[in-house]
């Protein structure tokens, strides 16, 4: 291939991607970069902003209501990102060899959840888990348990939240462990049948590691929405009762739309994306290299 021919092709290429190219630094790049400058200024309200340097972070370092934010999405990462998993996975393996017309309804079943939105969602979850009228409380009454304030204590609040997350964020894992699992060749688990490989062995030594690139992607926007849980929050408890369902995400909007202190929102803001690198990093380090074996 000639030169001028290539370059014709890679200006073609280019041609077509700068639409995309310019909405991506438009609307992420540009944002990205005034948080991170912004980051850098005591600013509110006012036009006026101040440059304060790196004391926005120092200030993170002692703020109480941030810790807690940051162990309660510990909380949530470590908790609900391997249920997930481990439940959607499951979940997969019973689907994936029914017909495709029940695969089909239980992929709507899993999926509308996630569809319908974190708001309708949280609105449902708001009545099961009522003290007083809740679906969840009428059926533990009926086996003599006492109605428990699922979203009023301080040891059932983080929980029940973190239950409400788990049936939104189910879905999607599922519909794509059903296709990883689809796209396994037949002859590899009939080859591991025949040389005597059980249901445990098959699913170890061939499905897993047929799974691992599904997995790692999983695993790295499963822990990413973790990380960024907030309709849920905003919608049900704002953060409460004592601040035991506060996370970074709803930190940041408090800190922002409530106090105006957008210089700090800010500097809360980059610790997240920071933590979110650091992690999906990790996750890619660790699964990554065994995916490129």
């Amino acid at each position: 291939m000639s030169t001028t021919r290539r370059f014709r092709e890679a200006r073609a290429a280019y041609l077509f991607l700068a639409p995309a190219m310019l909405a991506y630094a438009v609307f992420q790049l540009y944002p990205l970069a005034q948080g991170l400058w912004l980051s850098l200024f005591q600013a509110g309200l006012t036009p006026e902003r101040t440059f304060v340097g790196l004391r926005n972070f120092e200030r993170l370092a002692v703020d109480e209501r941030f810790r807690r934010a940051l162990i309660n999405t510990a909380f949530l990462v470590g908790g609900l990102v391997p249920l997930a998993l481990t439940l959607s996975l499951g979940i997969a393996l019973l689907v994936q060899p029914l017909a495709k017309r029940a695969q089909a309804f239980f992929r709507l079943a899993f999926y509308l959840p996630g569809v319908a939105g974190g708001v309708v969602l949280a609105m449902v979850w708001l009545w099961i888990l009522n003290p007083t009228y809740g679906l969840l409380n009428s059926l533990l009454g009926a086996f003599g348990v006492r109605p428990v304030a699922w979203l009023g204590t301080t040891e059932w609040a983080l929980p029940s939240l973190g239950m409400v997350v788990l049936t939104w964020i189910l879905g999607q894992p599922i519909i794509l462990f059903v296709a990883g699992l689809d796209s396994i060749p037949p002859e590899l688990p009939e080859a591991a049948r025949l040389d005597g490989a059980g249901p445990w062995a098959l699913f170890r030594r061939v499905t897993l590691p047929m799974l691992r690139p599904t997995l790692l992607f999983v695993l790295v926007t499963q822990t990413i929405g973790a990380m960024q849980v907030f309709v849920v929050v905003h919608v049900m408890t704002r953060g409460g009762p004592a601040n035991a369902t506060q996370t970074i995400v709803y930190r940041i909007y408090e800190t922002a739309f409530d106090f105006y202190e957008y210089g700090y929102a800010s500097a809360m803001a980059v610790v997240l994306l920071a933590l979110i690198a650091v992690v999906a990093v990790v996750q890619f380090r660790l699964l990554g290299q065994e995916i490129e074996h």
